[in-house]
């Protein structure tokens, strides 16, 4: 089963909003406290995708008409130190943060950029030792008009940065300001950091 929770725009044509396709069901988890966000203390993994938005607000930044992707990347690294609860630990990959970028028929062939946090959530039945942790996916995707500056954006070698289970903290902070270098380090991808994007939405849904 799949369930879905989005902050933001939904496509007309309804594309998956992840880069990758799936079929998802909405989801409407409880609204997680501002106070708990800002008090360092752990809030559910289902209200993550609330919590994003609320930090990306706090910092001038509507999560469905995001203008400055910098601000928006500022948010995201705030986020990614948030501590969350109903998660496996490191062992399991429970939290892990990726950036991906790229277009296809999934985003309907528009250029996007996304920050994104995967949880693996515990819901294993503990008589099963076999059985795998759910994994659910928040992020916040960037659509991007068309520009000759990444008309070749799928012609970067890489898609992603790949998922990085780094403890909250300082090492934290070493993996996002690492992945911030590498995607620098593309010209498309620093063309689109420059640029306003089109569109945009905080997404919380189930990996295949």
């Amino acid at each position: 089963m799949q369930l879905h929770f989005r902050v933001g725009f939904l496509a007309a044509d309804h594309a998956p909003p992840t880069l990758a396709a799936r079929t998802d069901k909405r989801m409407h988890p409880p609204a997680v406290r501002r106070a708990a966000v800002a008090s360092g203390m752990p809030i559910p993994w289902s209200s993550s995708a609330d919590a994003f938005a609320h930090i990306l607000q706090r910092r001038g930044v509507e999560p469905d008409a995001v203008v400055d992707v910098e601000a928006a990347w500022e948010a995201f690294a705030e986020f990614s130190q948030v501590l969350i609860s109903g998660i496996e630990g490191p062992g399991d990959d429970g939290d892990c943060i990726i950036a991906q970028w790229g277009k296809g028929d999934w985003n309907a062939g528009q250029p996007t950029l996304s920050f994104g946090r995967q949880l693996a959530v515990s819901d294993r039945d503990q008589s099963d030792p076999d059985r795998q942790p759910a994994y659910w996916l928040v992020e916040l995707e960037l659509r991007f008009a068309d520009d000759p500056a990444w008309s070749d954006l799928d012609s970067i070698g890489l898609q992603d940065t790949g998922f990085d289970a780094a403890e909250i903290g300082a090492p934290r902070d070493t993996v996002l300001a690492d992945n911030r270098r590498l995607m620098h380090s593309y010209p498309q991808l620093a063309a689109m950091w420059r640029a306003q994007p089109v569109r945009s939405r905080v997404t919380l849904e189930r990996g295949d």
